[in-house]
């Protein structure tokens, strides 16, 4: 999906930064895509206690990766069970709500400013969320693993039974690997074509934008007090 350049642009745009808890680093680059279809945000200090990374993957186009940049962690705050220290169910709520602020008539006109054309929007993502909210803080830091990398997710490919179940029950099918054989992801922010069905919540459509939230991933047993959340779609 895309078109492709003959020669990739390998030019990188960089980044880094830290504060009392976290210190982070990112690079990005266009690649083969004709333009740019990624997106970003890293914000070490959201509010008083949580930090918010994001990379946002377009997929047809840009319009949808720089609106959840732009949007997403915004919502995360405004969620109510945000503030009563839930952060799975505001994360979670927040992706959903970026499908329906995409369809009103303001998010419409957004896209179009933000991306290059309206025919397929669509986006994925992945991010990770550090707070101490929710859990009792733990402040050694230290013995966490120096240069140490995790997986945080696993992709929503079609033909994962999780993913191929919700398919077939909400009216679709799997092709070649592709969701009513056009789309190689079962989950996502956008498509709206594959979210139709009225009698279905959003959570249970052909394609969703329903997260995986995996609470813990970075923790160690010696510092099982920290509260860390790695989030997909």
């Amino acid at each position: 999906m895309g078109v492709y350049l003959s020669t990739p642009k390998t030019e990188k745009l960089s980044e880094d930064g830290e504060n009392d808890k976290l210190r982070f680093g990112l690079s990005s680059m266009q690649g083969w895509r004709a333009s740019m279809e990624d997106a970003h945000a890293a914000y070490l200090d959201l509010d008083d206690s949580t930090s918010f990374f994001g990379v946002y993957d377009g997929h047809g186009g840009k319009a949808v990766a720089k609106f959840c940049a732009k949007h997403l962690h915004q919502q995360v705050l405004k969620h109510e069970a945000y503030s009563a220290g839930d952060i799975g169910t505001s994360v979670q709520k927040a992706f959903l709500r970026m499908d329906e602020m995409m369809c009103g008539q303001r998010g419409w006109r957004e896209l179009a400013v933000l991306g290059d054309k309206m025919d397929k929007v669509s986006g994925f993502v992945e991010g990770f969320v550090w707070s101490p909210k929710g859990d009792e803080a733990n402040d050694h830091f230290d013995d966490w693993p120096p240069e140490e990398a995790y997986n945080l997710s696993k992709d929503h490919k079609p033909d994962l039974e999780l993913e191929k179940d919700r398919i077939l029950k909400a009216g679709g099918f799997i092709q070649v690997g592709r969701v009513n054989g056009s789309l190689n992801l079962a989950r996502a922010i956008g498509d709206a074509e594959f979210k139709q069905n009225k009698s279905l919540p959003a959570e249970r459509q052909i394609v969703t934008a329903n997260p995986d939230i995996n609470t813990g991933l970075y923790v160690k047993s010696t510092t099982s007090g920290l509260c860390t959340r790695a989030v997909e779609l």
